[in-house]
């Protein structure tokens, strides 16, 4: 008797993907697009380092989906970030990969044509020349770390990573989390729990060996160095965990912790309840906090986009409303612009005395 099949049981089918390095050959980052990515790095780990006063805001769409419509979002918002610059640095919200509880569209890389094609060649190739548009036209960008393998295809133009509230206790995005070059934001669990973000921080700062591709695209043994500049995303949970009693217990858990007091403030998701119109008055708490004297405050986060709201995918996607969210409900431009405007000026005495005690 022949032995029964025990292997791929489950899978369809296997298709060819190019190497990492093949795909940088084809979108070459140019030198003055490297030099611009290493500089935004730079700022990011200075500011958490207290040495740049300024307050981060990872500002843009939910997600990715029409990169017509994410160049439109981004030359506008480089020209309202080169008039803040005093006080915020600006980095743009690009989300290529989207975490599913049971299903739905899983993002631009996975499926860009957004009808269950999954062309992931083509979304990965489309994805890396989205990201060089950005670092030419001198935009940092920051994303979500999901797929382990991504990171050997996009990480040269990335300035700073969050890792979700649905991995950070996974112990695989921990150890890519110490890898990568650019400071990592841990969100806290779905359910409001910050423990699991403090120990993946931890976690990450140390070494790790574990199974991952080269440039070449072949299996092989990673062995990591540590990332130093994680730090906690506060994205609410049960209840939101925004205000200055969650603030200050979260500052407290990471100074028991051996970390410093990093905290970078989502306004949306649980802490706005998923309602748009709930993140201005999260980020006006948060500056007002700032205002008051908080010291632990580093960064905020908005999910914002040309047009307010959000929209199903339809079948025919030439009914797609421009610079509108297919995924999460955004801000639309004009909020945000006036937000960011008036919290600059409002925010910009404070943090320089707060770096004059630093």
């Amino acid at each position: 008797m022949s032995s029964p099949s025990t292997e791929n049981l489950n899978v369809a089918s296997f298709e060819a993907m190019p190497s990492p390095r093949e795909l940088h050959e084809r979108i070459p980052l140019a030198d003055a697009g490297a030099q611009f990515v290493a500089a935004a790095r730079t700022t990011l780990c200075r500011v958490l380092d207290r040495s740049d006063p300024r307050l981060l805001v990872f500002v843009g769409p939910c997600s990715i989906h029409d990169p017509k419509a994410g160049l439109d979002y981004a030359r506008r918002l480089h020209t309202l970030a080169a008039e803040v610059a005093d006080s915020l640095y600006l980095v743009m919200r690009v989300y290529f990969e989207k975490p599913r509880t049971v299903t739905g569209w899983k993002g631009f890389i996975n499926d860009p044509h957004m009808d269950d094609s999954f062309h992931i060649e083509e979304g990965m190739e489309r994805a890396r020349r989205f990201l060089g548009d950005l670092a030419a036209m001198g935009m940092p960008a920051a994303t979500e770390a999901l797929d382990p393998a991504s990171p050997q295809y996009l990480g040269d133009l990335i300035a700073w990573y969050a890792i979700g509230a649905r991995t950070s206790e996974s112990q695989t995005h921990r150890e890519m989390a110490s890898g990568l070059s650019a400071p990592v934001g841990f969100k806290n669990a779905t359910d409001g729990n910050i423990a699991v973000a403090i120990n993946a921080i931890r976690s990450a700062r140390e070494p790790h060996s574990f199974l991952g591709i080269t440039f070449e695209g072949t299996p092989a043994i990673v062995r990591t160095r540590g990332n130093g500049y994680g730090h906690i995303v506060l994205r609410g949970g049960e209840s939101p965990n925004y205000d200055t009693a969650q603030v200050a217990l979260t500052e407290q858990e990471l100074s028991e912790a051996g970390l410093s007091p990093n905290l970078v403030i989502d306004c949306a998701h649980a802490n706005s309840r998923k309602k748009p119109e709930l993140q201005p008055l999260v980020f006006r708490d948060c500056i007002h906090q700032i205002i008051e004297g908080n010291n632990s405050i580093v960064g905020l986060m908005l999910e914002s986009n040309i047009v307010a709201g959000n929209q199903p995918i339809p079948e025919d996607k030439s009914k797609l409303i421009y610079g509108c969210s297919v995924t999460d409900p955004c801000i639309g431009w004009d909020t945000t612009e006036k937000l960011i405007r008036e919290s600059a000026r409002a925010v910009g005495p404070a943090l320089r005395a707060r770096a004059g005690t630093a």
